[in-house]
């Protein structure tokens, strides 16, 4: 049984697909992939990558494999929110590791875990680019730089 896409979401992938020749479709699977988990609450089953892949006109494999090489698609149902903690060297070396220790401890949960209410998904990031503000999270589409244990307490309060 093939899982069949929303035509309001043919219709985005539609629109990346129109930037690339007829034969060259493929190149649109991480833009449409990331349409595809927006509107899935944050994370791809298998039944809609191979959605995509049938759209794209690509092997189903090709898209498995682009979805777990990045670490923006989530293969596993996630919470409504995601914190991506940096810890990567300059993060590191400016406090991230005491920032893990203090969001799992208020979250209580370990990093590529859920909260019990379903609410928050913690996990870790290799690098997201803001060295220079470090250390620091994306939280939802949003990044947070120069993060103290209050400013964490602050972003947590403003969750939905």
């Amino acid at each position: 049984m093939s899982t069949q896409l929303p035509q309001d979401i043919t219709t985005q992938i539609d629109k990346f697909l129109a930037k690339f020749p007829d034969d060259q479709r493929q190149s649109a699977v991480i833009s449409s992939l990331f349409v595809v988990q927006n509107n899935n609450g944050g994370w791809l089953s298998t039944e809609l990558m191979d959605a995509v892949a049938d759209y794209i006109g690509m092997p189903k494999i090709a898209v498995y494999e682009v979805a777990s090489f990045y670490s923006l698609f989530d293969l596993e149902e996630v919470g409504k929110h995601k914190i991506y903690l940096c810890t990567n060297i300059a993060c590191m070396l400016r406090g991230s590791k005491s920032i893990a220790q203090y969001l799992q401890s208020k979250l209580n949960i370990k990093f590529n875990e859920t909260t019990a209410d379903g609410k928050v998904t913690l996990k870790s990031a290799e690098c997201l680019g803001a060295c220079g503000g470090a250390p620091m999270l994306q939280l939802d589409d949003q990044y947070h730089e120069n993060l103290t244990f209050e400013r964490i307490d602050a972003l947590l309060e403003e969750l939905d």
